[in-house]
């Protein structure tokens, strides 16, 4: 079987992630894996397997893709044609129906679009219902990472539940979690008594701004600090927060990291600020490790991963009062690290690949 993917490019997002980690995955057990992207570039790149072809036409707007996608569908003749992240994914069902619908289409989305198209790309409601209800129809399948996704995909695109499957996103990304990370602690957290970390892509709807504010309440009450790993368009505003309230010495900002595994592991607890999550990967990332998790009850995939606070403290979102108290709180109780990790491996790499699978060759019958 020969399984296309096709994404604008490969940087260090989940969605990214989750493709990357699939690829490899599939191609270990013999399955024929190419990327076709907008533009060849992002982290990630360096960490596809070599048996993994990587083609793309380089172009800069994605109204620029169709013909190219159309092309190498033609060309190429996949069986499985792979698309995520509107619009791309309905860029690429316009141009598998142009090809002559070569090979069998899966469309993923990984984001509530009623919130995120609105609130981040600023475009119409009615607009991007418009497309789904347009192109979504054809495709031979639709994923969605989480129920919260896939009830905005029904409500958008007027689907019927049945027409969407849910797979959540799988937690490794191929790095031994269990790696000695003394070095890492030593280095970058110093001495301080406890160790907070978040990962994510500073943008507006992780809302790190209510993390720094929280962990200022907490940075009162115990000696601790705070690393978000990651980058993005608020690292400025971000900066400029963090030195307002004096914490330039206690929240460190290290940027985008290929590994982090290490950081997990050398913290005492992950925080998840966000207004809203497609699935939340970094959450049962921080599970894999053993490590308690707070996390908004924001719409999407939260509260499902931790099973709406069995595993982990959900708190409002927005809140950085309540978000600092159940810090604060956790850092000092006691957590069954087995229990975290035994609720990650429901989300392991080969379950999650292999339902993938299961979803292509059902529907294709």
């Amino acid at each position: 079987m020969k399984i296309s993917i096709i994404l604008p490019d490969l940087r260090g997002g989940g969605a990214e992630r989750l493709h990357v980690n699939l690829a490899k995955e599939w191609i270990k057990h013999g399955y024929l894996v190419e990327f076709f992207l907008m533009k060849k570039q992002g982290e990630l790149l360096s960490i596809l397997t070599n048996k993994s072809k990587v083609l793309s036409p380089e172009v800069d707007r994605i109204r620029n893709f169709v013909l190219p996608i159309r092309k190498y569908l033609r060309i190429n003749k996949p069986d499985i044609v792979l698309s995520a992240m509107w619009p791309m994914t309905s860029i690429t069902t316009l141009a598998w129906i142009l090809s002559g619908k070569k090979g069998k289409l899966f469309l993923s989305d990984h984001v509530i679009l009623g919130i995120s198209a609105v609130n981040e790309l600023f475009l119409p409601y009615r607009l991007v219902g418009l497309s789904l209800k347009v192109t979504y129809p054809f495709a031979t399948g639709i994923i969605a990472v989480s129920r919260s996704v896939r009830s905005d995909l029904c409500d958008l695109g007027s689907l019927s539940p049945n027409r969407v499957k849910i797979i959540y996103n799988p937690a490794a990304i191929g790095i031994d979690p269990t790696r000695e990370s003394q070095d890492v602690q030593k280095k970058i957290w110093g001495k301080c008594d406890y160790h907070i970390i978040s990962v994510g892509r500073l943008k507006f709807e992780k809302d790190y701004e209510t993390l720094i504010r929280a962990f200022y309440i907490v940075s009162k009450e115990i000696d601790a600090k705070l690393i978000i790993l990651g980058d993005g368009s608020m690292r400025g505003n971000l900066e400029r927060l963090i030195y307002k309230l004096d914490l330039k010495n206690k929240v460190i900002l290290p940027g985008f990291v290929m590994d982090p595994y290490t950081w997990y592991r050398s913290a005492d607890i992950f925080v998840l600020s966000s207004l809203w999550e497609g699935f939340g990967n970094v959450i049962v990332e921080a599970l894999e490790c053993g490590i308690p998790v707070v996390s908004t009850n924001c719409p999407g995939g939260p509260a499902e991963i931790l099973d709406n606070g069995r595993y982990g403290s959900l708190v409002p979102v927005g809140d950085y009062q309540t978000l600092a108290n159940t810090i604060v709180k956790d850092l000092r109780k006691d957590h069954n690290s087995n229990a975290l990790k035994e609720r990650a491996k429901s989300f392991s790499l080969p379950i999650i690949a292999n339902q993938y699978l299961d979803y292509f060759i059902e529907s294709s019958n």
